[in-house]
């Protein structure tokens, strides 16, 4: 590893997280609120930035894959530090609140401390939906489009950070890449925003929404999210932005450049839209009452599984009232979670669907032991590598699952706070069940839960080989 030029791209990444910061700092200054907290947050940053940019400027620049993953881990604990900053400064919560919040918005988890929002000062809530906006497209896939005009290679970045199994680049060289993913994410961003003042809802809230809903992440500014709006078509029209984020970005970039084509044939969207078909039609039977409007039963239906699946949680009613079946649906469609190549997380469709044709194959190759079949997609074969990966990382999935639930179990909660608790903080959704429910929040629990919970989010958000690799003992050996 280099781990010289490491420390020098971290340095850019803590600058540019302090760039980031001086957007809730003009809003602060702009409204007369206090900017102290951003202020801090921001000759921190710089601060730190600036001397490993100044002190490793000479390194070497040169970059491994291993290179790849410590810069990428590296650059979400240091973007989640910088971003706990203004909440800590600001008197709005201690260390590790702030650290679990931050983490949260950055991973686009949207889980939150905060019991009242509405006591939060605006620029504060700002910051909070930007963190959501950034982590949501990844800091990385930012940064790798202007690395190359400081010389810099940022193809092992891309593949450390871009979610899936498979990094499916939609131009040739990876700068162009990264750019046509932002104008894209900034372009339906922008829609939203309109559609929402259009609808009723006023510029802050709008472009605090826009920002979540992209990013999939789900931070509101209203204490029961966006039922308290208390608008059909909001719901309507966030309910399709969260369908668009929770697709592969490079689906919308075909889209764009006319290759529709190419995007009916896609089978991880087929998938995906399936799922959510048949989830909204059984949740839609499950609530409907006799004398219930249809069109009202399926936009709350469509709205909680659209927002679950795509891994945003948001919540219009309190889904804990729902049928059981209901709610087992929707712990379902949190592990599953959004397309690769999207804003969500979750397992990803596409691990899901090559699972489940993985698992078909190999019981009709016990049926008939002589026949070749093997798993396709897209017309082309699979290797055996990326399916023994896959299966590797749901194994890793489903064991920082229980540990996560076992370390809030032992703090007394019961077994559906527990397991809830850590689904949706690895899968990056936000609300659970049991304590931690549609209007509930995650304050009660104790400090060293809320921190394994925040590395949870970590894990998930960076697809947990990213992160799992540093923990191993061979990754530091030369």
């Amino acid at each position: 590893m280099n781990l010289r030029f490491d420390a020098f791209l971290l340095g850019w990444l803590s600058l540019l997280a302090g760039a980031f910061l001086c957007v809730p700092l003009v809003v602060a200054l702009a409204v007369g609120e206090s900017v102290t907290p951003y202020l801090v947050a921001l000759g921190l940053a710089a601060g730190s930035g600036g001397g490993l940019v100044f002190g490793f400027r000479d390194a070497s620049r040169k970059i491994r894959p291993a290179d790849g993953f410590l810069v990428v881990g590296g650059a979400w604990l240091i973007v989640s530090v910088f971003g706990a900053i203004p909440y800590v400064a600001g008197g709005v919560l201690g260390l590790e609140d702030a650290f679990f919040e931050s983490v949260s918005g950055f991973t686009t988890t949207g889980s939150t401390v905060i019991p009242d929002v509405t006591v939060v000062p605006h620029a504060l809530l700002l910051w909070r939906a930007m963190t959501q906006w950034v982590g949501g497209m990844g800091i990385i896939l930012f940064t790798i489009a202007i690395l190359p005009l400081l010389g810099i290679g940022g193809m092992q970045l891309f593949k450390a950070e871009v979610p899936g199994p498979v990094a499916d680049k939609v131009q040739p060289r990876l700068a162009s890449t990264a750019r046509s993913l932002w104008a894209i994410y900034v372009g339906l961003t922008g829609l939203e925003w309109i559609a929402l003042r259009l609808a009723g809802v006023d510029g802050f809230e709008a472009i605090c929404h826009a920002f979540t809903t992209l990013a999939t992440g789900g931070f509101s500014t209203r204490n029961t999210s966006v039922g308290e709006i208390g608008l059909p078509a909001v719901e309507w029209i966030i309910t399709l932005f969260m369908l668009l984020a929770g697709m592969n970005f490079v689906l919308h970039f075909k889209v764009l450049t006319g290759r529709w084509r190419e995007v009916l044939r896609d089978a991880e969207l087929r998938y995906f839209l399936g799922v959510v078909a048949v989830a909204t039609a059984v949740v839609a039977v499950l609530l409907h009452r006799p004398g219930q409007a249809i069109l009202e039963t399926l936009r709350v239906a469509s709205f909680g599984v659209v927002s679950i699946l795509t891994t945003t949680g948001y919540v219009s009613v309190d889904f804990e009232l729902w049928p059981q079946l209901a709610l087992l649906i929707l712990l379902i469609l949190m592990v599953l979670g959004g397309m690769s190549g999207s804003t969500g997380g979750g397992i990803k469709s596409l691990r899901a669907l090559l699972s489940f044709r993985s698992l078909k194959v190999m019981m009709q190759r016990l049926i008939h032991p002589h026949a070749v079949r093997p798993v396709k997609f897209g017309g082309v074969v699979v290797p055996e590598a990326v399916l023994s990966g896959i299966w590797a990382f749901l194994t890793a999935y489903a064991l920082l699952t229980l540990l996560g639930a076992a370390v809030v179990a032992a703090y007394g909660y019961d077994l559906l706070t527990s397991l809830s608790s850590a689904v949706t903080a690895i899968g990056n959704v936000g609300p659970g069940l049991g304590e931690v429910g549609a209007y509930d929040n995650f304050a009660h629990f104790p400090a060293m839960a809320k921190i394994v919970l925040a590395f949870l989010m970590l894990f998930g958000r960076l697809e947990i080989f990213t992160l799992l690799a540093l923990f191993m003992p061979s990754f530091w050996r030369r």
